[in-house]
């Protein structure tokens, strides 16, 4: 087991842990949860050797076998299965050793290589590679591209088929869904339900953490505390808890009567839809847990919008896409129309590269269509989130700074207080945000689309590096959200909670999808099994024209199978009585070298034995070096038929 055992540790003047103790067992599936900052990298590299404690102890059984992904990709050109077998090391180690021995033309050493190849389960390794990467979107053709060929996201996926690739007794995955979609996500999360080894992971997507982790170790005021259970019942358990504390009493009460409010005013409005039930019921779980965030440092809500324009837009006959560098045009999503009208609340799904921020893009007006219309409604404001715009903060300026820009007329107090919301307070309001972590950033982003009132918000993957907190605060503020709400997440629970209808995003077309996240997981499987009979059916269409040319390929393979199994026979009974012969010689000379190992053997008084073993020695082991040769030789007879 793992044990952390009055652990203390300091990064710089900061001290993470204090004298704390918790244990990690065999075979269970671990979330690490806590404030982004709380210590989670710096245990990661604690269990991986990479620190050590300033005091107490941080142990892991030596003998296990640790994996983890890394976090960046060299551009190689290595094609992506090969970059993923890599993760494999004993695999190549016995690659690099059966390369060896031929080389060296070493028999022996070439016969133990291809029984280690063999108990590795190296036939099978390409194959299994393939189903990592197919399970986390790459498509066959894909896998036999380069590693340079990809993009940074892509390049994460590959890193993280490489770390399940190997075999390991512990799994570190540190926030492994950031760069997948929805449909990889799912794929993901049940194969780490098929883990056999310990698993421990940090990760910012509560739904992903209820599927696959039955213990919740939780950091917190330099403590580690473990929970048994999912992320949903860690909150359930900390709620109570917290409840009990008189000075959270108040404000958990107007927390729960605020939400209390909004959903009994969601249930009047939308009682029938499907997606509008599964909405009411992640809201009414929200209400239970929601004492677990009173000391949440987040408490932003969004103001309300000056208008309410309906429609808001209208799509007539879309085009949308992207126009290259020689004026030709790169078509996303061909024919498009859509109305968006008020207080619509609405997800959009569908596997990445389908069309997702492309539409959202046009929407929100940095992406003209390539033909059709889009008309706003008079009023209409937009509040458009997505991770490119991050990056067009100014580094050099403050949060403060940023705001004042857009508003220069209000009090600077008004929107230090606004700031506050987000935790930009006292000094982290007015220093340089150059040194901000990607989730404050992404934060303060949020922060600005907010202050400027939008009666639409687009939203595409707002939840990338934000912390738990910060996402319950920013579900939490959603659901609340009276104006009109497009959504792209891979967080389920974020899209449970704050939209009530879907747009299935696929194959070029925006289509109305009748149903909840629970149905889209049942039509992902159904669709992957659809795929895989359609080309089963390709493959036996492209086999065979006729019944009558089939039953002639069928009488011509089954000659052809007799013909080789005669010729195989006689190779494989040879290759029998050689490895009878193997097996003999080998034992005699673990005998003899057990003899020869011995001190006794050399006395004078046995001078005899140690001549005549030592003779034996030697003519077993070139009679060895002979049948081994020999059988290696039947090998390459046997594979040469064919």
């Amino acid at each position: 087991m793992i044990r952390f055992e009055h652990l203390t540790l300091a990064r710089g003047t900061k001290p993470l842990f204090e004298d704390t103790s918790a244990v990690i067992n065999p075979g269970e599936s671990v979330g690490l949860v806590g404030a982004n900052g709380a210590g989670k990298s710096t245990l990661f590299a604690l269990l991986r050797g990479q620190l050590h404690a300033d005091g107490g102890d941080a142990f892991v059984p030596s003998g296990w076998r640790v994996a983890h992904v890394m976090q960046e990709t060299p551009a190689v050109e290595r094609t992506a299965l090969d970059y993923v077998l890599d993760g494999d090391t004993r695999l190549r180690d016995i690659e690099a050793s059966m390369a060896a021995a031929q080389t060296a033309h070493d028999g022996h050493a070439e016969a133990e290589a291809h029984t280690a190849f063999a108990d590795a389960d190296g036939y099978t390794a390409p194959a299994r590679g393939e189903a990592l990467l197919l399970g986390l979107g790459f498509t066959l053709a894909q896998t036999a591209l380069p590693v340079a060929s990809f993009s940074g996201g892509w390049r994460m996926r590959l890193n993280l088929a490489q770390a399940l690739m190997c075999p390991s007794d512990l799994l570190l995955l540190d926030e492994p869904t950031n760069h997948l979609d929805l449909d990889a996500i799912v794929w993901l999360e049940d194969w780490l339900k098929r883990y056999a080894g310990t698993l421990v992971i940090i990760s910012h997507d509560r739904e992903f953490l209820d599927g696959v982790c039955n213990v919740t170790l939780h950091i917190e005021n330099q403590q580690l505390k473990r929970y048994g259970g999912n992320y949903s019942q860690f909150e359930i358990l900390r709620a109570q808890q917290l409840a009990l504390q008189q000075n959270a009493f108040e404000k958990q009460q107007k927390t729960i009567a605020h939400l209390e409010s909004f959903i009994a005013r969601f249930k009047a409005k939308a009682s029938k839809a499907t997606q509008a039930q599964s909405r009411v019921k992640a809201l009414e779980k929200m209400e239970r847990i929601a004492p677990a965030h009173v000391a949440s440092p987040f408490t932003f809500e969004f103001r309300h919008a000056d208008s309410a324009p309906n429609p808001m837009l209208v799509l007539d006959a879309v085009r949308c896409g992207y126009t290259l560098g020689d004026d030709s045009e790169k078509v996303i999503l061909p024919r498009v129309t859509m109305s968006v009208q008020n207080e619509q609340r609405i997800g959009l799904l569908g596997a990445n590269g389908q069309g997702k921020s492309t539409l959202i893009k046009t929407l929100a007006g940095t992406l003209a269509p390539l033909a059709g219309d889009v008309k706003q409604g008079k009023g209409l404001q937009i509040g458009y989130f997505a991770q490119h715009q991050v990056e067009t903060l100014r580094h050099d300026d403050s949060a403060l700074r940023h705001l004042q820009r857009l508003a220069p007329d209000t009090r600077e107090q008004e929107l230090r207080d606004f700031l506050g919301g987000f935790n930009f307070r006292g000094d982290m309001a007015t220093a340089s945000i150059a040194p901000f972590s990607g989730g404050e950033k992404a934060r303060l982003a949020l922060a600005l689309i907010i202050w400027q009132k939008p009666n639409l918000l687009l939203l595409d993957e707002p939840t990338n590096h934000l912390d738990l907190e910060t996402r319950h605060a920013l579900t939490m503020a959603l659901a609340q959200f009276d104006g009109t709400l497009i959504l792209v997440s891979h967080d389920r629970h974020l899209l449970r909670a704050t939209t009530d209808q879907f747009l299935l995003v696929a194959h070029g077309e925006v289509q109305p999808f009748d149903g909840d996240l629970d149905d889209y997981r049942d039509w992902l499987l159904k669709h992957a099994a659809d795929q895989r009979a359609a080309a089963r059916e390709t493959d036996s269409d492209n086999n065979g024209a006729s019944d009558v040319n089939r039953k002639d390929q069928k009488r011509f393979e089954a000659q052809e199978r007799q013909r080789l199994a005669q010729l195989r026979k006689p190779l494989q009974r040879k290759i029998e009585k050689l490895e009878k012969s193997l097996e003999t010689l080998s034992e005699e000379k673990a005998k003899l070298d057990a003899v020869l190992a011995d001190s006794a053997t050399y006395e004078d008084t046995k001078k005899a034995l140690l001549t005549q073993s030592l003779k034996r020695q030697g003519e077993v082991t070139a009679q060895l070096a002979d049948v081994e040769a020999e059988w290696l030789m039947a090998h390459e007879s046997l594979e040469q038929i064919v």
